[in-house]
């Protein structure tokens, strides 16, 4: 599909950060469509890091018992029971779904495109698109939603809303609201690994048990609202595939290039006025193919997105 017989990368390191700049910032003026592409990169540049100090903060007892040393490799651990499980769940889609990012690069992104005929694409599961203001009918959430539950049969072709009960398993394990109606921790320091029994879901539909609405293995479901994003998405492209559109991608890696990466650089190769633009502090690249009509940098998201809007000079 893609007209790759081997992908082959270029970095594009000949232009100075403030010619990159003016040159990005000239692209979203006169594009006639962004569609932006968005990876893990774009939340972990937001502060939604799944290491370090917010994981120390959030999962410090998991840490000691288990040995789990992030929440990526968390959501992987065969926790010994369900009270286990979802103890550890609904941290893991409490801290990273309902609460707000810790910086503006969002809401810093939508200030940039809101004017524009735009339209995301993302792998991120946080929901915070939306949370920072970005039509939820230009927004295609490929790989689920932190906030959605479904059956472990992907028979039952539903997702359900969790942030109810994920509140009730917070506040069994001790958690605490603040002022502003946020769930933290104790001040004891205090906290339960796992939740009663009777807060364990079950699927409304089928009585079996539920698991996060997101792709990690075969039984993700689908919905209709999936459906219906992917269908938008598709009229987004045939709406603009001769028109002069960027392709802007953010925080975008190798690990599922197929979803992002490798289809932003063949719309670009296939439509000579498109451009192409990766942003990733640790790899952006583009295929040689569309080299000079591509922008490669290297550089933190938060601190591009900041500079365009206040047209900074570096």
């Amino acid at each position: 599909m893609f007209g790759f017989d081997t992908v082959l990368c270029y970095k594009k390191n000949n232009r100075s950060y403030e010619e990159q700049l003016t040159l990005l910032k000239e692209k979203i003026q006169k594009a006639d469509a962004v569609l932006i592409g968005a990876g893990a990169g774009l939340s972990t540049a937001a502060g939604l890091t799944y290491g370090g100090e917010r994981f120390r903060k959030y999962f410090f007892d998991f840490a000691e018992k288990f040995g789990i040393t992030d929440m990526y490799t968390g959501g992987f651990y065969p926790f010994p029971s369900p009270e286990f499980y979802w103890g550890w769940w609904s941290r893991q889609i409490y801290f990273n779904r309902y609460i707000d990012a810790p910086s503006s690069v969002y809401s810093d992104l939508l200030k940039l495109v809101k004017d524009k005929d735009y339209f995301v694409l993302t792998t991120n599961v946080d929901h915070q698109f939306q949370r920072s203001g970005f039509d939820k009918k230009r927004l295609f959430y490929t790989q689920g939603d932190y906030g959605l539950l479904q059956s472990v049969q992907p028979e039952v072709q539903k997702s359900y809303d969790n942030q109810e009960i994920v509140e009730k398993m917070l506040a069994a394990q001790g958690f605490v609201k603040n002022e502003q109606g946020i769930y933290e921790v104790p001040a004891s320091g205090k906290l339960n690994m796992t939740i009663p029994k009777e807060l364990i879901p079950k699927c409304p539909d089928d009585g079996r048990d539920m698991m996060v609405s997101v792709r990690s293995d075969d039984r993700f479901v689908e919905d209709e609202g999936w459906h219906e994003a992917q269908m938008r998405y598709h009229t987004f492209l045939e709406q603009h595939e001769d028109d002069h559109i960027l392709y802007l991608e953010l925080g975008v890696g190798m690990n599922t290039p197929v979803i992002i990466k490798y289809p932003f650089w063949y719309y670009t190769e296939e439509n000579p006025k498109a451009f192409y633009v990766s942003i990733n502090k640790g790899w952006a690249a583009c295929s040689k193919k569309i080299q000079d009509r591509s922008l490669c940098m290297e550089q933190d998201i938060g601190k591009v997105l900041k500079d365009l809007l206040n047209e900074k000079k570096v």
